[in-house]
């Protein structure tokens, strides 16, 4: 059954609304090929944006399980039919896509595709991504009016993959300004400070002999100065705080870390999270760190292929692990910097941090902090 005028308008307009409610450029993809799916009556839709390493930088899919694409492994190749559409930048409407010259192959647990739609997104000339359904479930596959409507879905997906860009563009601007600004705070409050608080202590050792009660007012105010060195340094800190998580929250800031990594590393990294309670925002800061740090140790030294990042609550407790399938180390050699961080960082909030490691068998980072 053709779908009528106002269902499409309402799907077009779904889609055109998360490109304006979404930061998440992975969000709207996921709302624009839910909607092309339930629209057009196909079993399976994708949507993906290509790197520039052969493979893709977002692949999101409506029709298969977790369970099926754990079987399936990573992400797909630029090869293929999905190759082809990426480089001669037409669509391809066909009523069984495995007799087509430019198929090559599915892994051994891909589900069976038959007939199959596919339209470029386009960016003015340039072909940024590619959308496709597979297996219309009304008798007749898919028809020259699919094509057109998936056309326009492609056209909207090309504006949230821009709005995202220009979004990230903008981040990565603001986090700089940031930086230099936090500079300067640092320059011109904390920086002064511990300059006037050096004079001040090599004045006082000068005095020590022939001036001891000199000496002892000028050790009184470089405490005094430590103090407000101490108090300007902790102010500065607590600006610190990413922005991300006032305005994503905990589990979505971190899971946007991890997918960033998974596309950057030949790694494969997940991230799992129960719903969390409110949580002081020291504490947040701290777990982010802490799973920070840990990756980056990881993908630095374990040469891990899959590495696991889980957030759970449990009554009281909320617990982060990050634990790896790496090389492993042997603890009673390890003094890093790292380890001694992430400890410290965990205590300074009132949690336990615990390391399970052993070569040869990987690496288990484990946080506890009350809730």
């Amino acid at each position: 059954m053709t779908p009528d005028r106002d269902e499409i308008l309402q799907a077009v307009s779904t889609a055109v609304l998360a490109v304006t409610r979404h930061l998440s450029v992975r969000e709207v993809l996921q709302v624009i090929v839910r909607s092309a799916q339930r629209l057009l009556d196909a079993r399976y839709a994708a949507l993906g944006v290509p790197d520039e390493d052969g493979s893709f930088a977002e692949f999101v899919a409506e029709g298969l399980t977790d369970k099926q694409w754990e079987a399936i492994g990573p992400l797909p190749r630029q090869h293929g039919m999905l190759g082809a559409m990426l480089v001669e930048g037409t669509p391809a409407r066909l009523p069984d896509l495995r007799e087509d010259p430019r198929f090559e192959w599915w892994p051994k647990a891909h589900p069976v595709m038959k007939d199959f739609l596919g339209v470029p997104i386009r960016d003015g000339d340039q072909v940024i991504g590619i959308i496709f359904l597979a297996n219309k479930r009304t008798k007749g596959g898919f028809t020259e009016d699919d094509q057109n409507l998936l056309t326009l879905f492609a056209a909207h997906a090309a504006i949230a993959l821009t709005n995202a860009r220009l979004y990230e563009r903008g981040r990565e601007l603001a986090m700089l300004e940031e930086r230099n600004r936090m500079a300067r705070e640092l320059h011109d409050a904390v920086t002064q400070k511990l300059f006037s608080l050096r004079l001040t202590a090599q004045a006082a050792a000068t005095m020590l002999d022939s001036a001891p009660d000199k000496a002892a007012v000028e050790l009184d105010r470089v405490q005094r100065l430590a103090g407000e060195a101490l108090a300007e340094l902790r102010a500065v800190i607590v600006e610190l705080r990413p922005a991300e998580l006032d305005r994503h929250g905990l589990a979505e800031t971190l899971r946007k870390h991890v997918r960033m990594l998974d596309r950057l590393q030949s790694a494969r990294l997940s991230f799992e999270h129960d719903d969390l309670p409110d949580l002081p925002s020291a504490t947040e800061v701290v777990l982010l760190r802490v799973a920070q740090e840990a990756l980056h140790n990881t993908l630095r030294h374990a040469a891990a292929t899959h590495v696991a990042v889980r957030l759970t609550h449990e009554p009281g407790k909320v617990t982060l692990v990050i634990s790896d399938d790496g090389r492993g180390f042997d603890q009673a050699e390890s003094r890093g910097l790292g380890l001694i961080s992430m400890r410290d960082r965990a205590e300074s909030v009132g949690g336990d941090l615990r390391v399970v490691s052993a070569p040869g068998e990987g690496t288990t980072v484990l946080v506890e902090v009350n809730a």
